[in-house]
């Protein structure tokens, strides 16, 4: 039995079904999803995938799956599996007409202070132009995409002639993934890979009930196995129980933490557009510096003289196949998880936001029609107030097993978690790669 109908759900069913222990006279499987398919982050997702990407014990073999599983079953054309260029732009939008004069660039001191190349600091510039920044604005929180080791892997480069719907004007420096080997970097549009791979695993004997939100997970007497599943059917209100289950899977996504509280898995919103737009195929970071009195158009219609971030910010843009860009902006912690993915509320104007700061740097963008304003929560594994690896593995429970908590990667890292579980299932050990470090059982799970 597993939870929910997310990437992490969809992919363990799926190896599940093609291990060659699966027998279909003598094992069951059922998906239990409080809503439908690929209704949370599964569908909202970026679905970026890297060689760069974290942790290193999923990353390899699970880019390795998606190119296998795209060749398999026509990924190209069912989930637009394709490999794209990834780079990180650094631009400045000038109040005034821009030029291809060189800006400051931030860098930081052996203090951590960051200072503009003419030694400056930051918090200089900021004081002379104070009563542009006082209360209410922000500083833009990025979303942990890249961690040090990939940031290390960006190299010095040329803007690419075919990234042509960046302002290359406005761009003083330009780093691209480009380290063969370790920073090839893909992607597939997440809502149809989790609903392709759904299908597959149904087609493979996997039964799936949607709208069935599981409420409690239930033990044997002595606490020691799972015993018995219950869940709430929203489409008639009543409580049913999966009586006599061997294993439970729970991967819930940032509603692990609910099913199972011991696991910490809790979830931290995301906003994201899409535009209509037929562009080159390029994932961009951004690093975007804005004059201190600039004010996206909606919030100076409403009268507002101030933005909500101060400084720079640091949209993802991804181009997609099929006429479309997708792009996220910043974390924020302002709702708190609800009940159910059907109830997730989209700020409309973090989105609004977003679509002006691209368009300071990207005029394609700017004059496109937004296409979708969403948003979604990122499931994280919390400890001591700090992001943790995923959990994936058994927990102190007979044969109750975790997949949760892997935050911007989900998408990238599923088909691996999906594999592993498959195999410690059924074989007992993780046999495609070491996962000991993300053993549930090392945080007492």
């Amino acid at each position: 039995m597993e939870s929910r109908g997310g990437v992490i759900g969809t992919t363990t069913a799926y190896y599940l079904t093609r291990h060659p222990s699966f027998n279909t006279a003598i094992h069951h499987i059922t998906l239990l999803e409080a809503t439908s398919i690929a209704a949370a982050a599964s569908g909202k997702a970026g679905g970026l995938l890297g060689l760069w990407a974290y942790p290193t014990c999923l990353v390899p073999l699970s880019y390795r799956l998606h190119a296998e599983l795209a060749a398999e079953h026509g990924g190209a054309e069912r989930w637009g599996y394709r490999q794209l260029g990834c780079g990180q732009i650094a631009a400045t939008v000038k109040k005034n007409k821009p030029t291809n004069s060189p800006a400051k660039s931030r860098k930081k001191s052996s203090l951590g202070i960051t200072k503009l190349e003419d030694g400056q600091t930051e918090t200089e510039t900021e004081t002379e132009t104070d009563g542009l920044h006082t209360d209410g604005q922000t500083e833009w929180q990025k979303l942990p995409k890249q961690d040090e080791k990939a940031s290390a892997l960006l190299h010095e480069s040329v803007l690419p002639a075919d990234l042509d719907w960046i302002n290359a004007s406005l761009v003083r420096e330009y780093a691209e993934m480009g380290l063969p080997g370790f920073t090839a970097t893909a992607q597939v549009h997440p809502y149809q890979f989790t609903t392709s791979i759904a299908a597959l695993a149904r087609k493979g004997g996997t039964e799936m009930r949607l709208n069935a939100q599981v409420t409690q997970i239930g033990l044997n007497k002595s606490e020691t196995a799972v015993s018995y599943v219950s869940y709430l059917d929203r489409a008639t209100g009543e409580t049913q129980t999966l009586e006599g289950v061997t294993d439970v899977v729970v991967a819930a996504g940032p509603w692990t933490g609910r099913l199972w509280p011991r696991t910490k898995v809790e979830g931290l919103r995301a906003h994201s557009v899409v535009f209509a737009a037929d562009v080159s195929p390029y994932a961009v970071f951004t690093d975007i510096a804005l004059p201190p009195d600039w004010v996206p158009a909606h919030r100076a219609a409403r009268g507002e003289k101030r933005r909500k971030h101060r400084g720079h910010v640091d949209p993802e843009i991804y181009a997609r196949p099929g006429g479309e860009v997708y792009a996220c902006g910043e974390p924020d912690s302002n709702m708190p998880l609800p009940d159910t993915a059907d109830q997730v509320e989209c700020d409309e104007a973090q989105c609004d936001d977003l679509v002006s700061y691209i368009g300071t740097v990207s005029p394609v963008l700017g004059a496109a029609a937004v296409a979708a304003k969403q948003a979604c929560y990122l499931p994280r594994h919390m400890r001591f107030g700090r992001e943790s690896a995923p959990l994936v593995g058994a927990t102190s429970v007979s044969r109750l097993w975790v997949a949760a908590g892997h935050t911007c990667w989900g998408i990238q890292n599923g088909p691996a978690t999906g594999k592993l579980m498959s195999e410690l299932i059924f074989d007992g050990e993780a046999k495609s790669a070491d996962i000991a470090e993300l053993d549930p059982r090392r945080h007492k799970v």
